[in-house]
This record gives C-alpha cells, structure tokens and sequence, in this order.
C-alpha cells in the first residue's frame, strides 16, 4: 500500500520532533517574525504595463501566503517541540527501566523503535547532542546523528534477537561516515558481532557495542544520574566521553585497557591491550 502522503504542517511537526524541543522553539520564533514581515509588506502599486502587473499580483501572492503561514509554520514547530519533549520523557523512562534490570533479556524484549530511543537516550546522556534520524522511513545507514562540539559521529542500531551483526553494516556505516565527514561511528547491537565484522572495525573510527558493553553504559549513565555526578566530558569540550570510546578487542570483543609498552624500541608507546590479558592477547595501536 502507498504511503499516505503528508501535509507541509504535518512534514515540519515531523521534522521538529527529531530535534532538540529548544531548537524547534528557535525556529517557530523565527518562522512567525520572518513571514509576519512578508505579510506586512506594503502593496506595491498597480501601473500600467505587463511588467507591473505581474509583480503587483507577486506580491498580494506573497502578503497571502505570509499572512497563513505566520501561524502555520510556527504552529508546526511547537507541536513539534512538544512531542520532542514527550519523547525525551518516554525516553529516560525506557532507560530507567533497563538501569534496574540491566540483562541481555531486557534488550531483546524492545522493539527495534524502542532500542533505537534507548540507544539515543544513552549518548544523551553522555554529553552528546542528539538528532535521531531512524524511524520508518531510509536513514542511509544512520539511526541517530551525534555532535560534541564540533564533531560529528553516526549511530547504526541493530536490535537482532539471533543473528550476529554482519560487516556489510559496519561497512555501510563507514561509507556513510566518509560521505558526511563524521569522525567517528558506533554499530550499536542487542547481540554480538561477527569475527569479519570485528576485524573491519580494527583500525577504524567505529566502535562495535555489543550486549555487555551497552547494558554497562546503560547502567554507568544510571549511576551518574543518581549520584549527582556530571557527565564524564562535558560538551563543549569537544571530545566523545572516553567510556564510550574505549575500544573493543578484535578478538573477543570485551573493553580494552589502555597500557604503555615497557621493552624494546617502543618503549613508553601506547597501545590497546584486551583486559582479559594474559588470558587473550589482543592489542589495537592507540590513535
């Protein structure tokens, strides 16, 4: 069946609600003042000639569309904000919820939609900027966009109950990040990866967040919350959170341990060692 198509209202409400609710606020104010000043141009007057004519009916064309779309628009990015607003609430109540009962059972039970706002709600937390673009409709291989600062990182979610994420979508994300000049990106999963997968993301901007490390940054963000600790990194100091950044090992996946080579001509060189080490020996260099 043909998807219904939507009204101008109903396509800036939608897009509003994807952003942060001031910043939807922002654009109404800016959007009354800006077509309130087209509806109040004055008429330009009627002379004979083709030409001034036709700017005289541009303009009366003008004042109308200013005169309804003073309130339209506007009207649109306030209802926008305020389901942005009870999204972030619906949001920090899913995350809550998970923070009590942080186990692999509470992931795989979410809908796709739910993990995805579970997801954004996590790096909200972290000090990042959040403008979710997955949903119903193509996202190019984004769910959620991020910014600290002035970078920018990518978010794919995956909420896979079975299968392991494969590297075709962490290839596609690192194709994305390329064309839109992200820094970095995250595959997030309700599940694990595969060892392709794992060995693409050596090396590169993206992080793969498996059960365990999202279930530990879940209940991290809980903690700082009901502590009354700040966030690790705060925005405007421009830098990802390093917990999330901490990278995973190639081989097992678990969270990396940052060390200094203590032998040889790397001495004082740091690298990335797997902390399960001498049980698995994986290393990443540091960036």
């Amino acid at each position: 069946m043909a998807k219904k198509k939507q009204s101008l209202f109903e396509d800036i409400a939608h897009i509003a609600a994807k952003l942060p609710w001031q910043v939807s606020l922002i654009l109404a104010s800016a959007a009354y003042f800006g077509f309130h000043h087209v509806a109040a141009m004055p008429p330009t007057p009627v002379q004979t000639g083709t030409a001034n004519i036709g700017a005289a009916l541009t303009g009366v064309l003008l004042r109308t569309a200013g005169s309804v779309l003073q309130y339209v628009v506007p009207l649109a990015f306030a209802l926008g904000a305020m389901i942005s607003v009870f999204k972030r609430r619906k949001h920090s109540e899913l995350h809550n919820t998970v923070a009590a009962a942080p186990h692999r059972g509470a992931l795989e039970k979410m809908s796709w939609r739910e993990f995805e706002d579970l997801t954004a709600e996590v790096f909200r937390r972290n000090g990042f900027k959040v403008i979710e673009r997955g949903g119903a409709g193509p996202d190019g291989g984004v769910d959620v966009e991020l910014r600290m600062g002035s970078d920018k990182y990518l978010v794919q979610c995956k909420q896979w109950k079975s299968l392991k994420v494969r590297v075709a979508t962490v290839r596609e994300l690192y194709g994305v990040m390329a064309a839109e000049g992200a820094v970095g990106g995250f595959v997030v999963a309700s599940g694990d990866f595969t060892s392709d997968a794992l060995s693409f993301a050596e090396g590169r901007a993206i992080k793969l967040v498996h059960t365990a490390e999202m279930l530990r940054m879940v209940a991290e963000t809980r903690k700082e919350e009901t502590s009354g600790l700040t966030p690790a990194v705060k925005p405007n100091q421009g830098k990802a959170p390093a917990a999330i950044m901490t990278p995973l090992c190639p081989k097992c996946g678990v969270p990396m341990v940052l060390r200094s080579s203590k032998k040889g001509g790397a001495a004082g060189n740091a690298f990335w060692g797997c902390s399960k080490f001498p049980g698995c020996r994986g290393v990443l260099k540091a960036a």
